[in-house]
C-alpha cells in the first residue's frame, strides 16, 4: 500500500505505565517469588510450578476485564511455565539433567518465536502491541493498521528472529556449561545468564525500533521531497 505511515495517536502514559507495572508484577515477579517462597517452604516442585502460573492467569482476568480482549504476554507466560511443568517431570532425577531442564525450556522458547514467522503475524508484533501503546483502541488501531506498510511487517519478523535465534542460543550454551562447569557454579550461571540475555534483547529491541522508525522517516521524508520536486517541475 502506498503513503507514508500514519503518526501514533496520544499515548496516555499513566495508562501504559500502569499496564506496564502489572505485566512485570503478575508476569516476572510474582512466578518467581511464588516457586520460591513454596518451594522453600516444602511444596514438590512440580505443585510451587503450577502455582506460579497464578500472576500469569490473574493478568489475563484483569487485562480481559480492562480491555477486553486477552493478554498474548500473559498467555506466554502460562505456556512456559506449562513447559516448565512438563519438563520438570520429565527424565530422571540426575544432578546435571535437572541443571539442564531450564535450558530446555528456554530451547523451545525459541522454537515457539522461530515458528510464528510461519503465522500471519509473528510473536514479536503481539509483544509490540502490548508494550508499544497503552491499550486504548485507537493505539490499539493505530498499531494492527501498521501491519499493511512492508518496512514494519519486516521489523516485526526481523525482532521475532532474533529473539527465537538469541534463546536458542541460550540455551544451547547453558547445556554444554551444564556438563563443562561444578554444580555450584551452574546454578549461579542459571540464575544470573536468563535475566542478562533478557536485558541485552530488550535493549537491542528498543535500539533496532528506533533506528528502523528513523529510516522510515527518512524515506517518507524523502519520498514526499521527490513528490514535491515532480510537482514543481510539473508547474514550471
Amino acid at each position: 500500500m502506498s503513503g507514508s505511515a500514519p503518526q501514533p495517536p496520544a499515548r496516555k502514559r499513566s495508562t501504559a505505565a500502569v499496564g506496564w507495572l502489572i505485566t512485570i508484577a503478575l508476569n516476572v515477579v510474582a512466578p518467581i517469588v511464588l516457586y520460591n517462597q513454596l518451594h522453600d517452604h516444602g511444596y514438590s516442585e512440580s505443585v510451587a510450578i503450577i502455582l506460579s502460573g497464578l500472576g500469569p492467569a490473574l493478568d489475563i482476568v484483569i487485562y480481559l476485564a480492562w480491555h477486553r480482549r486477552v493478554d498474548e504476554f500473559a498467555i506466554l507466560s502460562l505456556t512456559f511455565v506449562a513447559l516448565t511443568l512438563v519438563i520438570s517431570l520429565v527424565g530422571p532425577d540426575d544432578p546435571r539433567l535437572l541443571l539442564a531442564k531450564d535450558s530446555f525450556v528456554t530451547g523451545l522458547l525459541g522454537v515457539v518465536y522461530l515458528a510464528t514467522l510461519a503465522a500471519p503475524r509473528p510473536l514479536m508484533f503481539y509483544f509490540g502491541r502490548k508494550f508499544a501503546t497503552d491499550g486504548t483502541p485507537q493505539m490499539i488501531a493505530w498499531w494492527n493498521g501498521m501491519w499493511q506498510y512492508p518496512g514494519f511487517r519486516l521489523v516485526q519478523r526481523n525482532l521475532t528472529l532474533v529473539w527465537g535465534l538469541t534463546f536458542i542460543v541460550e540455551a544451547v550454551v547453558r547445556v554444554v556449561l551444564v556438563y563443562q562447569l561444578p554444580h555450584s557454579q551452574m546454578v549461579t550461571v542459571n540464575s544470573v545468564l536468563p535475566y542478562a540475555v533478557i536485558g541485552a534483547l530488550v535493549y537491542w529491541t528498543m535500539a533496532y525500533a528506533r533506528r528502523a522508525s528513523a529510516r522510515g522517516r527518512a524515506a517518507t521524508a524523502a519520498a514526499q521531497a521527490t513528490a514535491a520536486e515532480a510537482v514543481g517541475a510539473e508547474s514550471a
